[in-house]
């Protein structure tokens, strides 16, 4: 299919509330695709909607390429809802292909439960935890328009300024496209 560039902190898309899908059409099929060949191209392991320019409530993931996940099925989630999050909580340090090179210690709950439908419009609700529970949760954030800076301290924001700054300007050197400015 097609590799789109990435959208980049500053970009308003990724501040924007995703839109449901009402059906899955050639058009969400050809987007899914789009959406799993630019995530590969760049190395990633989830990627939302928003991130290619699209206003569709919708991301994917492919964890195989990840240790302990080598049989992990990628797997497009249209319409995600979060209906279950553990109390415990896990703080472990994420990066995202829209904040090209800042890494952050995010906290997420441990465990979860997710609600979606496939692109053969069956209503699936997985368990997850660990590595799978807060990529969910990361690129379900995306769908809200919330990205790593809205969920860290406010001293660790301001230490990423510099650097969110860069990406604003373009001013970042990395091996996917990106939008321009």
């Amino acid at each position: 299919m097609s590799i789109i560039p990435i959208t980049v902190y500053g970009d308003k898309i990724l501040r924007l509330k995703a839109h449901k899908v009402s059906a899955v059409s050639d058009e969400i099929i050809d987007k899914i695709r789009n959406m799993f060949d630019s995530m590969r191209n760049a190395h990633g392991i989830g990627l939302a909607a928003n991130q290619v320019g699209y206003r569709d409530s919708i991301f994917v993931l492919d964890l195989n390429g990840t240790e302990g996940y080598e049989h992990f099925k990628p797997i497009a989630l249209i319409n995600p809802e979060i209906v279950l999050q553990s109390d415990e909580k896990v703080v472990i340090e994420e990066g995202c292909l829209s904040l090209p090179l800042v890494r952050a210690e995010v906290e997420r709950s441990e465990s979860i439960k997710v609600r979606y439908m496939d692109s053969d419009e069956k209503i699936i609700e997985i368990d997850a935890d660990d590595l799978l529970a807060r990529v969910i949760l990361h690129e379900y954030d995306h769908l809200i328009g919330k990205m790593i800076p809205d969920r860290v301290a406010e001293d660790v924001k301001k230490n990423l300024q510099k650097d969110l700054s860069n990406i604003i300007k373009r001013e970042v050197e990395i091996d996917y496209p990106i939008t321009e400015i």
